[in-house]
């Protein structure tokens, strides 16, 4: 009973397998074999352009990194430096407001002198 049962299922999907054959045309596969194909092949060559694009950056930016290293220490000092520089003239002004106090008649203008953006700070 098992032997029928295995062999009317071969006949059957082999039915099934003919049927669907006649629906599909031949032509159409060979055509969309084709395009797959072609579009393997392009894809292939993007690979290969971007992996020669990355290897070429990465070359790049190994040669650049050492000089963003150094120009990047030389900002935060001279930050660092006009931080300081500020900072005593802050403290210089108001020991001239102190000891003379007419010395700065505009008071506006003295809020002008140090308005300068804080880069650290989100705005």
């Amino acid at each position: 009973m098992e032997e029928e049962m295995e062999s009317s299922m071969k006949a059957a999907s082999g039915e099934v397998s003919r049927q669907f054959k006649t629906l599909i045309n031949a032509e159409d596969v060979e055509s969309l074999k084709q395009l797959q194909h072609l579009i393997l092949g392009r894809l292939q060559d993007s690979n290969a352009v971007l992996s020669h694009f990355n290897e070429y950056s990465e070359q790049c930016y190994a040669e650049i990194s050492g000089d963003f290293l150094r120009n990047t220490r030389l900002l935060k000092s001279m930050k660092s430096d006009l931080d300081h520089i500020f900072q005593k003239l802050r403290s210089m002004k108001t020991k001239i407001l102190t000891t003379y106090p007419d010395a700065f008649p505009v008071d506006s203008a003295s809020v002008i002198l140090d308005q300068r953006p804080d880069l650290e700070r989100p705005q």
